[in-house]
């Protein structure tokens, strides 16, 4: 059976300041996703489930699938901020948005019952990427708890239009997850690249850091675990109307508990994304000379 790609494309943009998954920044008016789609399906995916709010919906059947015809199965799955949270649970009064991208994933328990990947909708990352998950995922039994993860380059994956969120990664010798930890002050500086701690304070990261841009590979197993690790986050700190219930979190504690082990995946790939309104231009041009040098066609979907 070929993977499933999920697409988490729920996120409002906030720094972006409008509805960026369906921005278009290819030369005939294709979005970041529609490379993603491009590149899944010519590496061995099989179907796609959008991640989104149920608000979404039109814009996504306007802009994305309106140009898909039958050439991929589609599904949707809504990411609510009631969603997989107890009856008995209060939500904080000060809470406005769902719980994060591990939050995001498990909405698609109910549509998934083969390996899949998981990307975010507004990241680039190669076609080289997707060849080397949609090759781990498809020898993997859909049982085992043997998950693997995409690793990119630091440097290559900063703004220079803003501090960004990164999952830095501890890596093996042997190209396996240690663990994770997210950063979500990140940015390039005249003494380097640092990220910012709870305290302010400007801490170094060390040159040639892996990081996740969340492009992870999973197996039907990481559902009933992420269900339960929601339900105790929820205990913990649900009373925090900023927590976030992130990926990272979650495999972090199943390699603690020795559940699960992750490969990393090293790609080739360069990874460009739209963090701030200012990238924009950055990955239209990206898109353009990737075009033009004949990686992809100028129009993607041939209309």
């Amino acid at each position: 059976m070929k993977p499933t790609l999920v697409i988490l494309a729920a996120g409002i943009g906030s720094r972006y300041g409008s509805l960026k998954q369906v921005d278009p920044v290819g030369p005939s008016g294709e979005t970041i996703m529609d490379y993603s789609l491009f590149d899944a399906l010519r590496s061995g995916f099989g179907r796609c489930v959008f991640v989104i709010q149920k608000r979404m919906e039109q814009d996504f059947r306007d802009v994305i699938l309106s140009k898909l015809g039958n050439m991929v199965e589609t599904g949707f799955a809504f990411q609510d901020i009631r969603g997989d949270v107890p009856e008995s649970f209060v939500l904080p009064p000060e809470r406005t948005k769902p719980w994060g991208t591990a939050h995001a994933v498990l909405a698609a328990d109910a549509q998934v019952r083969e390996p899949f990947a998981v990307i975010n909708a507004d990241d680039f990352y190669g076609r080289q990427s997707f060849r080397a998950m949609a090759d781990f995922l498809t020898k993997v039994d859909a049982g085992a708890f043997r998950y693997a993860v995409v690793g990119y380059d630091l440097n290559g994956t900063l703004s220079e239009h803003g501090a960004v969120a990164r999952g830095v990664c501890e890596v093996d010798a042997d190209g396996m997850l240690e663990g994770i930890v997210e950063r979500t002050h990140v940015e390039r500086t005249k003494f380097g690249i640092v990220f910012q701690d709870g305290s302010g304070h400007h801490i170094p990261v060390p040159p040639g850091k892996t990081v996740s841009m969340n492009f992870w590979g999973f197996t039907p197993t990481y559902f009933a675990y992420t269900r339960s690790a929601f339900r105790k986050f929820l205990g913990e700190k649900g009373s925090d109307p900023k927590a976030e219930f992130f990926i990272p979190l979650v495999i972090n504690q199943m390699l603690n508990e020795r559940m699960a082990v992750c490969r990393v995946l090293p790609t080739s790939a360069r990874w460009f994304g739209v963090t701030y309104k200012e990238d924009r231009p950055r990955v239209i041009e990206e898109l353009a000379g990737l075009v033009a040098a004949g990686e992809y066609p100028k129009s993607l979907w041939g209309r």
